[in-house]
């Protein structure tokens, strides 16, 4: 098994957990692949005790019985107690509880709990009779409920009136920051830019990160893992989505969809579909933004830094998902019958504009790398994220790439990936500063979040603040 990297915040969250001499409630979410098992198996490293159970995968004809069954054999497995033949779900956490050694401190994971409740619409009900019952009065004890549902978590814990004043952490796994990526490929010597491209079609999913083989190039290991009928990322898209949205998987595939071009509205979303705004498609969308494979930028009014509620677009900030879409679900055909053949990425169909938008996901995705560059780690930041204007009478439309509001100051930022970055950007900036059209008494400092040779004119102008490698990212 590879090493552990990262979240070492999160790490430090859960100890503070095990140090306490109550019980402990605690809710993980997070996208498939994201690691949440393998982050609370490292948490429980702190613990004298573990055990884990996980619910079986979604599946035609599955039930309450076959969940029991398996939760039964997970339960033997790791006490002494012997696989009965569990009839109902008290029955079986009030034999979990009487298994939990007497002493010393304890992490009880119940792992994708969704999939576990299948079945038995009142499964949350009697997980919350048994926390109040058995779980909660053992001193030293962590009790983990993780899910990639996170619609299902929402619903029957969070929302849950159940489970109010219960919960003493409720956390998301995000995808690992630049930096952390960088580790998988170890001491190797690899440029940033090869790193970019694999990043391009991984983003900061662990498992994907640990599929790297980092002996090969970009290239070839996007074309075994993407390109290659056994691959991972080549049936990974249907798997997750018949793993977490099930017989709503073919509607939610095609919300997708409409997001890979870029950043879309509602509206947007619902004329593309032909459907109209509703509450289904206002569901579907928190849905996929729960499942961590959506993004919800909220605009902001670059005088006030208040948010705009009404103003918000959503971004697909899963890089696997769009690669997918855009470059292997048109080839999935030629690759099962063996024809396919692998191009140079730079030569693929609309390969700078996609690069693009998933250089920005990794850029949006390391903002405190980007404040400490521009020297704001500890200066307030009233509002931050994508900035778009959209075009009236009175002024014209714009789109920023990261906008920055402090007490002081607007931070306006561009995100290029290209072999060569023209001169020409800089008037494509000044052009965006003067749309923005900032309020009097607000200072304007520009920045560039670049990878690739800059035109020398561009350092030369000194017209932008703030150069930013995207080495500077991803260094350790």
């Amino acid at each position: 098994m590879l090493p552990f990297i990262g979240r070492e915040k999160e790490l430090g969250e859960f100890a503070l957990l095990l140090k306490k001499p109550g019980a402990s409630l605690v809710i993980c979410q997070g996208r498939r692949r994201i690691g949440k098992s393998r982050f609370i198996a490292e948490c429980a490293k702190g613990a004298d005790h573990f055990m884990s159970f996980a619910g079986l995968p979604p599946r035609e004809g599955i039930s309450k019985r076959d969940q029991l069954d398996a939760f039964a054999g997970q339960l033997a497995a790791q006490t002494r107690a012997p696989k009965l033949a569990l009839g109902t779900w008290p029955s079986a956490l009030q034999l979990l509880a009487s298994q939990i050694p007497g002493t010393g401190s304890v992490v009880l994971l119940l792992d994708e709990i969704s999939w576990m409740g299948a079945g038995d619409p009142d499964f949350a009900g009697h997980l919350k009779l048994a926390w109040d019952a058995h779980f909660s009065t053992r001193r030293g004890l962590v009790l983990v409920l993780c899910g990639s549902v996170s619609s299902w978590i929402q619903r029957n814990i969070l929302n849950s009136t159940a489970f109010v004043g219960r919960c003493s952490w409720q956390f998301v796994l995000q995808p690992l920051a630049l930096p952390e990526c960088a580790a998988f490929w170890g001491k190797r010597k690899v440029a940033p830019a090869e790193m970019l491209r694999l990043l391009a079609v991984t983003g900061g999913v662990p498992k994907y990160l640990e599929e790297i083989a980092p002996s090969k190039t970009a290239e070839q290991n996007i074309e075994s893992l993407c390109f290659n009928a056994g691959g991972i990322l080549f049936n990974e898209f249907d798997s997750i989505f018949h793993d977490i949205f099930s017989r709503r998987a073919g509607a939610y595939r095609d919300i997708v969809r409409t997001l890979v071009a870029g950043p879309r509205t509602v509206q947007q979303v619902g004329r593309a579909l032909r459907i109209g705004r509703g509450g289904s498609l206002s569901a579907a969308l928190e849905d996929l933004e729960g499942a961590g494979f959506i993004r919800k930028d909220v605009s902001f009014d670059p005088e006030s830094g208040k948010s705009r509620a009404r103003d918000i677009r959503f971004r697909l900030s899963d890089n696997y998902l769009r690669f997918y879409l855009k470059y292997v679900e048109p080839s999935r055909e030629q690759v099962k019958k063996g024809i396919f053949q692998f191009s140079p990425l730079e030569t693929l169909q609309a390969w700078d504009t996609i690069m693009g938008l998933q250089f920005e996901n990794l850029v949006l995705g390391s903002l405190p790398a980007i404040l400490a560059r521009a020297g704001l780690s500890n200066v307030p930041v009233l509002n931050a994220g994508p900035y778009s204007q959209n075009k009236t009478l009175r002024r014209q439309g714009c789109q920023i790439d990261l906008l920055l509001r402090t007490n002081q100051s607007l931070y306006v930022f561009e995100t290029k990936f290209r072999q060569r970055i023209p001169a020409k950007v800089i008037a494509e900036m000044k052009e965006k500063v003067r749309r923005l059209h900032p309020p009097r008494g607000l200072s304007v400092r520009t920045g560039l979040i670049y990878e690739g040779k800059l035109d020398i004119e561009i350092p030369r102008s000194d017209y932008f603040d703030f150069l930013i490698p995207a080495a500077d990212l991803l260094a350790r």
